[in-house]
């Protein structure tokens, strides 16, 4: 893989749009993921936000999160709905082909199985006609589907053709996964990887998690979970997986660094896990051969 083939997500950087855009292309990357809120958020608007994302040269690989979607009822389930609608209309206008959704933290959410499948099963539906992949991702802090394994117990239950996964390291990590049981996931349907890393190694409270979730993680080699990594991609590789993988980092230090020496750090992550951990990337002229991303 080349460093053009990883996504860097726009959670990393501080500053405005434009700039976090500008910061990837500068080094290396060729794709990104964002969220709803680098859209909204932007100061000329939304249209100006679309348009600087398209004119930048990266591709979408993944859009979201929609959170809380699957389990609710009544008016909840119906603001919900509204909610998917609004995000699969945003994803198709980055040409983004992946939404991603996260399990449900809500404490009012079914448990119950059959439907939980039922309404992903109609999020996968109401993103067909656009072309778009729905993800479903577990959370390590959420109400029932906290295992990658429940996830995709879920999914193919609900049996929707654009109806897929996102594996997240951090999750996987967190929850203690097995590996082994990748085996029962159908590769074409894991639609998104999201890598990174923690720096430390003591079991996570669930208030860790989420804590942790939002403002401690580094980039892949920067942690204490570098073999875990280098088994779960690996795994993956093994598996038959060749879709995007994403640095899903989110650290409040890092919104504290210029633009370019966070980009550096994800760059030198991707040339670690393409170089040391895959071995697929023919070398750039002048690369350095890094065994872990240096601080």
């Amino acid at each position: 893989m080349k460093i053009a083939e990883f996504a860097m997500d726009t959670a990393s950087l501080a500053g405005p749009l434009p700039a976090k855009l500008r910061a990837m292309r500068a080094a290396g990357f060729g794709q990104l993921t964002l969220s709803a809120r680098d859209l909204v958020g932007h100061e000329q608007g939304l249209e100006a936000a679309i348009a600087a994302v398209r004119a930048s040269g990266l591709r979408v690989a993944a859009f979201g999160a929609l959170r809380d979607f699957e389990g609710l009822s009544g008016p909840l389930h119906e603001h919900k709905v509204g909610m998917a609608k609004s995000m699969i209309q945003m994803c198709a206008a980055l040409g983004c082909k992946v939404l991603v959704a996260s399990a449900s933290t809500h404490r009012q959410s079914s448990t119950d199985g059959a439907t939980l499948s039922r309404d992903l099963h109609k999020l996968g539906m109401l993103a067909l006609p656009h072309g778009i992949q729905i993800a479903y991702e577990a959370l390590s802090w959420a109400r029932t589907v906290r295992h990658y394994t429940k996830a995709w117990e879920l999914v193919d239950r609900a049996d929707c053709p654009n109806l897929g996964i996102a594996l997240a390291s951090a999750h996987v990590f967190a929850g203690k996964d097995d590996l082994d049981d990748l085996d029962l996931v159908d590769p074409l349907r894991i639609h998104l990887v999201q890598l990174s890393d923690f720096m430390s190694d003591e079991p996570p409270t669930l208030e860790e998690n989420i804590a942790a979730g939002h403002n401690s993680r580094v980039f892949p080699g920067e942690g204490v979970n570098s073999e875990g990594l280098s088994q779960f991609v690996l795994a993956l590789d093994r598996l038959g997986y060749r879709g995007n993988y994403s640095f899903d980092v989110s650290n409040d230090d890092y919104q504290q660094l210029p633009l370019p020496a966070v980009a550096e750090r994800a760059r030198r992550s991707a040339v670690w896990l393409s170089e040391d951990v895959l071995r697929r990337l023919v070398p750039l002229p002048g690369a350095m051969r890094l065994r872990t991303p240096s601080a």
